[in-house]
């Protein structure tokens, strides 16, 4: 009798998955088929299949609190949310996918009042004489989704280790996410930075805080690459700078094993003068490629870091994120070439503007697509397309510095983002992400096209 239980409970969780696979044709099939690469087709079939596998054979996916729930996502971006404020349960939604609309209420920290912003991110401190900037929230379509709660936040990350590992633009939004947290704090001082015992590991580019009533600290590696910038003896015994596409960047391996949460990025570094035109440059094993295309060494250093990643992160315990590129936006030239963007006071009004999908982000889909671990794909591209009036521009230094109106020669920085500031959103999404993996609002699943 219990085998032929048995036999009828294994009989209806087969039917059950075969009926979700031919529901899953018939999805991929319809109008989102178009804009979908195979690969990533192909890896929405499979999260999908493991989702529904883990749901009903894992006994702890039951828990819907359970804060060690797994981001079955591959990519992209869709998480099942609840309407705050009808209480009501919404259709799936992209929550990369929406416009931004004006909102008169407070950033959720004061410009000008966060220690931890770096001078070069505040605009405030620097001078910048309009705000309207900061009265925009990202409203993505079809759902809402929650106001960042700085309290709520601490909580999830009670006992944890938040780590962002990239360039400048994640130091951008680790230091906003610092910035938020301790707004919540009614005391201050509960906050410090974290002094490094390992060795060296400030010079190498290691920062953190501490959240010291929440054992918690949110933490920065500096690596804009992923993977390890070198050097070697070229003919005339002269030291030369190469970037190592096979191996990932040391410093990450000493960090990584007591993190929670790794949220990494990697892209800007890959537009400059030297990696786009990739000559004498890339280096695999002791062979330095006299040329080699930016979009295949980018392709390269992405599956070193993808390999890692699956030979190391412990996917029970540690959640992985991927922060897309985050666009630039100069005027009449490069960055050193005289490119502007000040006096810009409103994002982008025409709702139909494209600032053209940049081609990393179709490489970084194809390799999370290919991964074993569960990696949460951001994609802030749009998000960011219509943000002009956000980057500190001429504001990047302070008055004494610049003079009291751009100067010839002078540098504007139109790819980082003026603190409070667009990063502030990400973090907002990072936070209703969180909220949905640990049970604290409703969802189906991560990552599907459900």
């Amino acid at each position: 009798m219990a085998d032929l239980k048995n036999l009828f409970l294994i009989t209806k969780h087969q039917i059950f998955l075969t009926s979700l696979f031919f529901l899953s044709l018939f999805l991929l099939s319809s109008s989102l088929l178009p804009v979908l690469s195979p690969s990533l087709i192909v890896s929405s079939f499979t999260s999908r299949l493991l989702t529904a596998a883990n749901f009903f054979s894992s006994p702890s996916s039951t828990s819907a609190s359970s804060d060690t729930a797994t981001l079955y996502t591959v990519s992209p971006r869709r998480i099942r949310v609840k309407n705050e404020f009808k209480k009501i349960e919404l259709t799936s939604c992209d929550i990369f996918d929406g416009s931004w609309v004006f909102d008169d209420t407070k950033p959720v920290y004061s410009p000008g009042y966060c220690p931890f912003v770096e001078d070069k991110f505040n605009c405030f401190k620097n001078g910048r004489p309009d705000s309207g900037f900061l009265r925009y929230r990202w409203q993505p379509h079809g759902c809402s989704i929650p106001r960042f709660d700085g309290k709520k936040m601490l909580k999830i990350l009670r006992g944890k280790r938040l780590v962002f590992v990239g360039d400048s633009l994640n130091r951008n939004m680790w230091e906003s996410l610092v910035c938020s947290l301790r707004s919540a704090l009614e005391d201050k001082n509960r906050v410090s930075k974290v002094s490094w015992r390992r060795s060296n590991l400030q010079n190498e580019g290691f920062y953190g805080f501490r959240f010291k009533d929440f054992g918690c600290s949110v933490d920065f590696i500096k690596s804009p690459f992923l993977v390890q910038e070198s050097e070697v003896l070229d003919g005339y015994g002269k030291r030369k700078e190469t970037l190592r596409l096979d191996v990932i960047q040391g410093s990450i391996k000493k960090i990584y094993k007591d993190a929670d949460i790794i949220v990494f990025n990697t892209g800007h570094w890959w537009t400059h003068q030297k990696t786009y035109e990739g000559k004498d440059y890339y280096q695999e094993g002791n062979r330095v490629y006299e040329k080699l295309g930016v979009k295949e060494a980018y392709t390269r250093a992405l599956h070193t870091w993808s390999d890692w990643v699956d030979s190391n992160i412990n996917m029970t315990k540690t959640r992985v994120f991927f922060v897309g590129y985050s666009s630039s936006h100069f005027r009449k030239g490069a960055w050193n070439a005289g490119g502007q963007c000040d006096g810009e006071t409103r994002p982008i009004q025409n709702k139909t503007y494209t600032g053209g999908y940049p081609w990393m982000m179709k490489v970084v889909e194809s390799v999370i697509s290919d991964m074993k671990t569960p990696v949460f794909y951001m994609n802030i591209t749009k998000m960011t397309w219509y943000r002009t009036d956000g980057h500190p521009s001429v504001y990047r230094q302070p008055v004494e510095t610049r003079g009291s109106s751009p100067a010839t020669g002078v540098f504007q920085d139109c790819s980082h983002w003026c603190l409070p500031g667009v990063p502030d959103s990400w973090n907002q999404l990072l936070y209703a992400t969180l909220l949905v993996s640990r049970g604290s609002l409703p969802y189906k699943s991560l990552g599907t096209l459900l």
